[in-house]
């Protein structure tokens, strides 16, 4: 079964760092494309970053120049660093997984949640 697992979060100060990590069981890490989403009490979940399987990042424009979405393929660990944090931020953060073995697969709008098949439990991050 396919499992993700994040950590990372925590509480901090307007302007401070965070960095996510999830880590994925069950699955070619490798070939799945990934995504950070984000949903604060009463608002919809929303995509904040994602990667394509191909190194291609996608970002949300609120989190540009701010978040940078990593991996590590050898530790099946896909990070999310964000800094200059705001009280905007606050959320509970979720890692998801879809796999797209295909070209087809890969162009889905990746900052959409409908493209991700595979939810981890979320992180939260508290900025004030």
């Amino acid at each position: 079964d396919v499992q993700l697992v994040e950590s990372g979060g925590g509480s901090v100060q307007t302007g401070g760092t965070l960095r996510l990590s999830c880590v994925g069981h069950g699955y070619l890490f490798s070939s799945y494309c990934m995504g950070w989403f984000r949903q604060a009490p009463g608002k919809q979940r929303e995509g904040v970053a994602a990667d394509d399987s191909r190194d291609n990042p996608y970002y949300a424009d609120s989190v540009k120049g701010r978040f940078t979405i990593s991996k590590d393929n050898a530790k099946n660990t896909l990070y999310l660093q964000m800094n200059s944090l705001e009280p905007e931020d606050t959320a509970m953060y979720y890692c998801a997984a879809d796999p797209c073995f295909g070209s087809i697969s890969r162009a889905r709008p990746r900052l959409d949640e409908t493209s991700y098949t595979f939810w981890g439990q979320g992180t939260q991050v508290t900025v004030s």
